[in-house]
């Protein structure tokens, strides 16, 4: 559970004031203990920036003592961020996410994985069975199953931009939510649907084994902002220092992820050092030897600085407006606060 309970907020916001107040009076003061917060993530190389963070001490040099806790797919994230079961979330903007905002429970305020073209993303994947019998490009989708989490999901969105792009209606595509990850790559591996839309760390090695065929990739039609960073608007409100605290935290493990696994130049034992941190959360049921290729191509395009494409962040949620999978009232300014990081 989150520890940011409201006789805590009061306590912390009396020891700032009690501390400001002998700071101004030349009194010595007691360094003050780090703040305990827990981070709702998925177990992708694309949250790699949080581990990252972690393992090379930049939340605790915030002062911020951070847990994690771990979910398998994005929507509940934003419920257990609403809820304060977890006090931050990186997760894809989706429409559980956009209704919590429209009724005040929290907000985006940061970016962190953006689609960029040229830059490994999103890889639409075939069952075998589907592939065999002519499903073989982008062009072929109309008519096939795919694989999702949940209705109003990332996976949803992705889908309905390729079908814009393409000229085709949604509707020709049969949508199969089945809540879970785990759940739709064990659909498509055994034929059950004919499509879905992965990761490139699950779909490159579904694609290397021979568990699936690769036909196209999303940032071939579409460059968006997938996943953003959330926290309460009680948190935002109470505790706005520790949410500038996280994200620049944060941010430099963006940083790390960018320059040590995107950059071709990169020092190859910088490559190896982030590869192994990131191997205590992702294929943590694999040795090393094994996983680290498919986590080093889980590498995707991370917003440095946590910057935030709030312009796109916006035509999402006109999509779901529309779409009739958000109230139609929310606002971009409900949905984004743009105080923590630069927006464009």
């Amino acid at each position: 559970m989150s520890i940011f309970k409201m006789t805590r907020r009061v306590w912390l916001a009396n020891l700032s004031a009690m501390t400001a107040g002998l700071m101004s009076l030349g009194m010595p003061t007691v360094a003050a203990a780090q703040d305990d917060v827990v981070l709702g993530a998925l177990r992708f190389t694309s949250h790699g920036a949080g581990f990252v963070a972690y393992e090379r001490g930049y939340f605790e040099e915030e002062g911020l003592n951070v847990k994690f806790e771990f979910f398998q797919a994005a929507q509940p994230i934003a419920v257990a961020t609403a809820s304060g079961d977890v006090d931050f979330g990186v997760t894809g903007v989706t429409g559980g996410l956009m209704n919590l905002a429209e009724k005040n429970a929290l907000r985006i305020v940061a970016g962190v994985l953006h689609e960029k073209a040229g830059v490994d993303g999103m890889i639409v994947l075939a069952s075998n069975k589907a592939y065999e019998e002519g499903l073989t490009s982008i062009d072929d989708m109309p008519g096939h199953s795919l694989a999702m989490t949940q209705v109003g999901s990332t996976f949803h969105y992705m889908t309905s931009r390729i079908a814009d792009e393409k000229g085709w209606d949604i509707a020709d595509i049969k949508l199969v939510p089945l809540q879970k990850v785990g759940s739709m790559v064990a659909a498509l591996k055994s034929g059950q649907v004919d499509m879905m839309i992965m990761v490139p760390h699950i779909a490159k090695a579904l694609a290397a084994d021979g568990a699936a065929q690769q036909i196209g990739k999303l940032n071939d039609y579409v460059e968006y902002q997938i996943s953003t960073m959330i926290t309460s608007v009680e948190n935002i409100e109470n505790n706005p220092d520790v949410v500038k605290r996280f994200i620049r935290a944060y941010s430099k493990g963006i940083a790390d992820m960018n320059a040590g696994l995107l950059d071709p130049n990169a020092d190859p034992s910088e490559k190896e050092a982030l590869t192994k941190i990131l191997h205590k959360y992702v294929y943590t049921d694999q040795p090393y030897e094994k996983a680290a290729p498919s986590i080093q191509n889980g590498a995707m395009f991370l917003n440095e600085g946590a910057a935030l494409n709030k312009t796109d962040v916006e035509k999402q949620m006109n999509w779901f407006v529309d779409s009739g999978l958000v109230d139609s009232d929310l606002t971009v300014d409900q949905l984004v606060d743009s105080t923590f990081v630069e927006t464009n």
